[in-house]
Formats: structure tokens, sequence, C-alpha cells
């Protein structure tokens, strides 16, 4: 099938300089989207709203993604991708201010409402924008550095979101948010280049079917579902894993952020992996033997050894699990603009890999927790892992042959 080859932009600093400002407004969007976990407990207080409600909150932004991430990179690709990136900024900012303003659910609903279609319109573009901007040698490495906005922006919210929030009010922290994506979306504005006139383009029904027919941004995009299921059904619970031990709060922040920031070895080394020639295959199955195999030492080894090992083995697992499978969202990201059909349809098979994105970040940890439930401890959640590491293997063995090397 036609691949895309979306036009690269100077080699020069400048373009360097341009595409490491891109990464900093998906660092700060995605604190938008991480930013609720630390502060609900004492959002939640205030409000005096319901278990259910904050998981509902919790939830809006994957539901947001999982339903419009293709129409929204329709719009990308409509509207060019700086526009595109400055204007998820400037929703990312309406959505916080609006949310910060909030009496009750209703409002603070629908300001996360806003925040994802904000945050699908950065995911979706600002990749699209990087590899427009740096030239072609130099794609995969900020790839790369892109790939590592996630897990920074969860490091950070897991470290300091709770502290803001109790010492300072969650208003405040929601406050900052706001602050730095319309701080963000000011300077992309004002130093990115503008959209070319031929990036502008129509035919949305073409474009649609386009993507929607081929099979390559299907595979990739189900790769990319099937990694984030795993790493979020792992990681968003290890607050409540922590606690459970008899954790401190304080110790537990700062393990989960540890444990979430790791992802960006992985990013990182994938970025480097795929300039130097390797292929995607070869870092997905990697990346897939990794997060099942160090889910079952986590939770199904871990607990076997005596109580002085036992935490140990386990937390190590679990940053094995996130360094190393942080290959596989990189890889995905570089491969959806690889397996594009057209050059005018990039954002829009990335929106399909951030809706696919998007459905695993809202059923992996349901899928973890009931196995939880069910079984009144974490030691068998290695098996909801486990199984999704496989599946990822044989569809990576799949779409192998629809991705081209890296030129």
């Amino acid at each position: 099938m036609p691949t895309a080859t979306v036009p690269a932009g100077p080699s020069g600093a400048a373009g360097t300089g341009h595409a490491l400002l891109v990464v900093a407004a998906g660092v700060v969007g995605a604190l938008h989207v991480w930013k609720l976990s630390p502060a609900l407990p004492v959002l939640s207080a205030e409000l005096g709203l319901s278990l259910v409600q904050g998981g509902f909150l919790l939830s809006t932004v994957q539901v947001a993604g999982m339903l419009l991430g293709v129409l929204v990179g329709l719009s990308g690709d409509r509207i060019g991708l700086r526009r595109g990136l400055v204007l998820g900024l400037g929703l990312l900012t309406a959505g916080s201010v609006t949310g910060l303003l909030a009496t009750g659910y209703g409002p603070l609903l629908g300001s996360r409402v806003l925040e994802g279609v904000g945050f699908m319109l950065v995911s979706i573009c600002a990749p699209a924008l990087i590899r427009r901007t740096v030239a072609p040698a130099r794609v995969s490495l900020l790839v790369g550095l892109w790939g590592c906005h996630i897990p920074v922006a969860a490091a950070l919210s897991l470290l300091l979101g709770g502290l803001l929030s109790e010492a300072l009010g969650w208003r405040t922290w929601w406050a900052a948010a706001a602050a730095g994506s319309a701080l963000l979306g000011l300077l992309v504005l004002a130093l990115v280049p503008p959209d070319p006139a031929h990036v502008v383009v129509h035919g949305v029904r073409q474009r649609l079917s386009l993507t929607l027919r081929a099979p390559g941004p299907w595979l990739v995009a189900l790769v990319f579902g099937l990694y984030t299921a795993q790493w979020n059904g792992v990681v968003q619970f290890l607050p409540s894993m922590y606690a459970e031990a008899g954790i401190a709060a304080g110790a537990a922040a700062g393990l989960s952020a540890l444990a979430a920031g790791v992802n960006v070895v992985g990013n990182l080394g994938a970025g480097r992996a795929l300039q130097r020639g390797v292929r995607p295959v070869v870092l997905w199955c990697t990346g897939f033997a990794v997060l099942g195999l160090a889910a079952v030492v986590a939770f199904g080894i871990a607990p076997l050894l005596d109580e002085g090992a036992r935490f140990g083995a386990r937390y190590g697992a679990v940053l094995v699990f996130s360094a190393v499978g942080g290959v596989v969202p990189t890889t995905a990201i570089a491969s959806l603009m690889r397996v594009a059909p057209t050059p005018t349809t990039v954002a829009t098979t990335l929106g399909l890999g951030q809706q696919l994105n998007a459905l695993g970040q809202f059923a992996g940890p349901p899928a973890v927790a009931s196995v939880a439930q069910a079984t009144g401890t974490w030691d068998l959640t290695w098996a909801v892992t486990a199984v999704l590491a496989l599946v990822g293997i044989t569809v990576a063995l799949i779409v192998s042959r629809w991705v081209p090397r890296e030129p």
C-alpha cells in the first residue's frame, strides 16, 4: 500500500527548537489529563462528589478520545497542524478555567469534555508537526522524545498534584495547568512557522475512507491500544497497592512517580533504535514480551517470596515493566505516520491511533480491577497483562508487513 511522506522542515537548530517546543506543549497538555487523579480526594471532599462521579471525571477524557479521535484527526488535516495544536491548547485552557470556576459536578464534567477534545488535538497534531519541522534524519529521535510526554506528565502530576492540592487547593492546581497551556499556545503561535498552504486540504470523505479502509492504520492503532491498556492498568493502581501495603502517602507518591517516569527510557530508546534502522516489529515484540513477563514477576512470583524480599521484587519488576514497555508507544506513533495512506491523511491516521489508545486507557484499569476484586488480591492481575501482551505480539507480527523502515 502507498505510504505517506510528510514534508520535513529545516535541518538546523531552529527546526529542533520548534520540535522541542511542541514536545513541551504535549507535556503541558497531558498534565490536564493526569491532574485530576492526585487531586481527586481534595476535590471530592470540597464538592461532595461520590466515588462513581469521581470515576466518571477520570474516564471522561478517555471517552472523548474513544468517540472523537478520528473526527479530531480529520479536523487537524483540514485546518493545519500548527492551527490544530494551538486550538487544542486553547481548549485545554478553556476547560481548566471552566473547571476551576465550577461549584458542582455538571460544570466540572463539561470541563473534562473540553479537555478531552483539546488533548486529542494536541496528541494528533503534535507528532505530525514534529515530523514536518525537523530533518528526516532526526525525526525518529524527536518522535521518541515526544513519546515521553505522557510519562513525564504522569510523574509530575503524581509527585506534585496531590501536594499542591492539599497545600493550596485544587483550584490553584487547575489554574496552574490553565496558565501553562495558555503560555505554550502563545509560544507555539509566535515561534513555530505557519502551516504551508498545501497542508490545508479538503475532501473529508475521501480522507476518512482512505484511512478506514487501509489495514495498516487499524493494526498499528490496535498495538497502541493494547500497550496502553497494560501500562495504565498497572501504573494507575500503584497508589492503591502502596496504600494497602501501609506505605505513607508521601513515599507512595514518590514511588508511583518514579514508576511512571522511567517510561521515558523506553520511549527515548525506541527513537534511537528506529533512527538506526531497527524494525518496528522487533521493538514491539520486545516491549510486549517484557510487559508480560515483568507483570508475572511483580504480581505472580513476588507474592511467593518472603516478606523482606517481596516489595523489592515487585517494585523492581514494575520499574522494568514501565521502562522497557516504553518502546511500544513511540514505535506506534512513528509507524502510524508511516502507514498513513497519503500525506493528507497523517493527522487522521494519528486520530485513529489515539482513538484506540483512549480505548486502552479506558478499558485496561477496569479489567485489572475486576480481577483484583473477584479474587480479593492483586496477585492474579498478571493474567490480564499477560494475555494482552500475547495478543500484542501476535498483532505486531501481522502488522509488520505494512510498516516500512524509516528512510
